[in-house]
């Protein structure tokens, strides 16, 4: 062997030596980036596990999120009751359907000290439906009022500013139904001016029913999540009932002339909850993506969801996101300035969305039906 053959096979040894040698002393953290990535499932109302949203995570944890959209708590119901325990790791509910997934053992009990309360506003830190005999069961992570959706061409902020515009004889066949019956049925609860409008005896819920048969002649149509977007953003409805800024405000900073207003007779507060799933294998996981959620920094994220913008109850979270994105928190009232969102719930301007206290819930999922039908 030549000495220059010596030499190679010297160095090719050492750089194998070298190279194993290596490959052992890389920390764990950096070998698990080229493992493939944990699946985390999801089920939601969409946007809530598209990359705007979850993207760093996903990075920052090696995880890649499963999500199952659904539109209307009935449908998630539904949803859940057919699969097997464990099926969903992370599940976001709205808030009067947590109580349910609770009864019927779908979701996990949580440990308070494990999420950043103390940072939430005092408002919703013990919020309805998130607690039950002093448990915790999902955390609320973001909410939004509703109230009257009006083309800014068609109507002014005075003329929407009651729930009464509905029934213009300019609207006449140009008003829509988000078709669920809780926040129609809620606003119409609210015209007639019910203080607790899902808290209503029988002689009120007749009376919500008759006005709301008046406005039947005026409905252009009952429209799902992506035809209330169509209808609204091309003009073909003017004015929409059981909606809000969810909606309107993804249209507006697209340009199109629709925006939100709370009427004098009150608006309804819809709100979005966590929960880890019953049964999953992955709960840790999915313990550390609500605690991201919630953070300060997660939240400002979600407040700026693409699919739908919201408004967040960390207090830490506006800060972030008046620093990042001004304008947006201006739009959405998440400000120090008065008259903002907190100021509006604290004078009673604004009412949980909830399930019927005095009549079930099919009592009035029956009436919608019939509504629709007339």
């Amino acid at each position: 062997m030549t000495k220059t053959e010596v030499i190679a096979k010297g160095l090719t040894r050492r750089a194998l030596l070298a190279s194993g040698a290596a490959a052992l002393a890389t920390p764990m953290l950096s070998r698990r980036a080229f493992a493939a990535p944990t699946e985390l499932t999801m089920l939601a109302w969409y946007g809530h596990a598209e990359p705007d949203i979850v993207a760093e995570f996903e990075a920052e944890n090696n995880v890649k999120f499963v999500p199952k959209y659904y539109t209307g708590g009935d449908n998630m119901l539904g949803l859940i009751s057919q699969s097997p325990p464990g099926t969903f790791d992370v599940i976001l509910s709205d808030a009067e359907y947590v109580q349910a997934l609770n009864a019927a053992g779908y979701v996990e009990e949580l440990d308070p000290a494990d999420y950043a309360l103390d940072e939430y506003f005092p408002e919703f830190q013990q919020f309805p439906g998130n607690w039950q005999d002093g448990k915790l069961f999902s955390l609320v992570t973001r909410f939004g009022f509703l109230g009257v959706a009006y083309n800014t061409d068609a109507l002014t902020e005075a003329e929407a500013a009651t729930y009464n515009v509905f029934w213009a004889e300019k609207l006449k066949g140009k008003v829509g139904h988000f078709d669920w019956h809780l926040p129609n049925l809620g606003q119409m609860s609210l015209l007639n001016g019910n203080p607790a409008p899902y808290d209503i005896d029988e002689t009120a819920w007749e009376a919500v029913k008759e006005k709301t048969m008046s406005l039947r002649p005026q409905i252009g149509g009952f429209f799902d999540y992506g035809g209330t977007f169509s209808s609204l953003n091309d003009g073909q409805m003017l004015a929409f009932c059981g909606i809000g800024d969810w909606i309107t405000g993804v249209l507006e900073k697209n340009g199109a002339k629709v925006r939100t207003v709370i009427p004098e007779e009150g608006g309804l507060q819809w709100s979005e909850c966590f929960s880890i799933g019953k049964g999953s294998q992955k709960a840790d996981l999915a313990k550390k993506w609500i605690q991201y959620i919630t953070s300060a920094k997660g939240q400002a994220k979600s407040a700026q969801m693409a699919a739908y913008p919201a408004l967040i109850p960390n207090a830490k979270g506006w800060e972030v996101l008046q620093a990042e994105n001004p304008d947006e928190a201006r739009r959405q009232g998440m400000t120090k300035d008065a008259g903002n969102v907190m100021d509006m719930i604290r004078a009673g301007r604004i009412k949980y969305r909830e399930w019927p206290i005095q009549q079930d819930l099919e009592t009035w999922n029956d009436f919608w039906s019939e509504y629709k039908g007339a």
